[in-house]
């Protein structure tokens, strides 16, 4: 049976983290794998979620099923996390799903059902994950202009007449604040244009939210998800809390559906549970019990808000060093752009060439689109890094 097989292509990011391992110069710097650190290079529980976890493991009586929708509650809480406090929950249904590509998976067997011969526009560039999932789904799939990598900004004019050829009843996957892989993000104008041409066309938004809290803080991170809930008359939502809460092994994530009415939500929310059923029956629970009690629980909230918005801080303050470094290093304004994008990641612009280089010369690792985690800048030794960067250019 399996001698048909040929080996899957190795994974790139998995095949840095253990070049990166095996790398015994001791000033070596991990920019490529995808989670927040600490100043120390660590990944910590957060303060609250290690509160809750205690609380959880003294007050659990049972292990039995959650059911299909998994934690009700918690998607009560996720759901008013991205929507609003004033979401219209009678439209709106949510599941909770094995981390936030679950949620995308889930979505898109859901997409499958309704609209089988669709097609999903993805930005170029994108997460890796995105294609396969939507793909392994049996979606078609297109791109659409998003990053110009010279300047480090997004190409919305290029973007906006691309998806002006979109059919009516395709599929837009936006990225929520900080999502998209390259740092450079819409802001609330260019948000509120696509919402009017995602309405005129008469497009599905997906949105895939990942990173609230990292940007400009959790509301105002959520302007681009909300100014679509407002005018569209249907949209669907792939949520993770991976990055915010800190939860990463532990597969934490909602997909959500809002719905013309309370009759096509209840409807397509039949249709999402029947998929997950079909793929992997119930979700895990332990983790989103977790952040359920931290979003309802006032004190617990209070700190995880404190905590992050710690982290958002912190990485603004590396990206401003790590710009100011590398224009004193290039006597350029090449880089400033790093210190307008927001969240966790950058792509720096440099060929895959140049980035073989910073690992083999100088131990600096990071993915070969050159995408950067802000989060594993060095608080120490940035010029360092920043004359290390300049010297491989050409």
């Amino acid at each position: 049976m399996f001698e048909t097989l040929q080996p899957a292509p190795a994974d790139k990011i998995i095949a840095l983290i253990g070049l990166y391992r095996a790398d015994p110069r001791p000033g070596k710097i991990d920019l490529g794998v995808g989670v927040y650190k600490d100043r120390d290079g660590r990944t910590p529980v957060m303060r609250a979620l290690r509160e809750a976890e205690k609380r959880l493991l003294q007050g659990q009586d049972t292990k039995t099923y959650l059911g299909l929708p998994g934690d009700t509650a918690f998607n009560t809480a996720m759901v008013k996390l991205a929507f609003g406090p004033a979401a219209d929950m009678t439209r709106i249904r949510a599941a909770q799903a094995p981390g936030g590509s679950g949620a995308l998976r889930l979505v898109a067997e859901l997409l499958k059902r309704t609209r089988p011969d669709t097609t999903v526009w993805l930005s170029d560039p994108t997460w890796p994950n995105h294609p396969p999932v939507m793909r392994g789904a049996g979606l078609k799939v297109r791109d659409y202009p998003y990053f110009d990598a010279v300047s480090g900004a997004v190409r919305f004019d290029d973007m906006m007449a691309a998806l002006g050829t979109a059919e009516a009843g395709d599929i837009v996957l936006l990225h929520g604040c900080c999502h998209n892989p390259t740092g450079a993000n819409l802001d609330a104008a260019q948000w509120a244009r696509i919402t009017d041409l995602v309405v005129e066309r008469g497009l599905l938004p997906f949105v895939d939210i990942a990173y609230q809290g990292f940007g400009e803080g959790l509301d105002a991170d959520a302007v681009g998800l909300r100014l679509l809930a407002a005018k569209v008359p249907e949209m669907v939502v792939a949520s993770s809390c991976s990055k915010n809460f800190a939860v990463y092994r532990d597969r934490v994530g909602a997909a959500m559906i809002l719905a013309k009415d309370s009759a096509q939500a209840d409807v397509a929310m039949s249709q999402m549970l029947a998929a997950a059923r079909a793929m992997y029956s119930m979700p895990p629970d332990h983790g989103a019990a977790a952040v359920r009690m931290v979003l309802e629980d006032d004190g617990l909230r209070a700190d995880w808000e404190a905590e992050l918005e710690e982290m958002r801080l912190r990485m603004l303050r590396l990206r401003v060093q790590f710009a100011d470094a590398l224009r004193r290093q290039s006597n350029s304004d090449r880089f400033d752009f790093i210190a307008s994008h927001r969240g966790m990641f950058s792509r720096l612009g440099l060929t895959e060439a140049q980035v073989e280089r910073l690992r083999a010369e100088y131990g600096v690792y990071m993915v070969g689109d050159s995408r950067i985690n802000v989060a594993g800048l060095p608080d120490d030794g940035m010029d360092d890094l920043a004359k290390a960067v300049v010297s491989v250019l050409d």
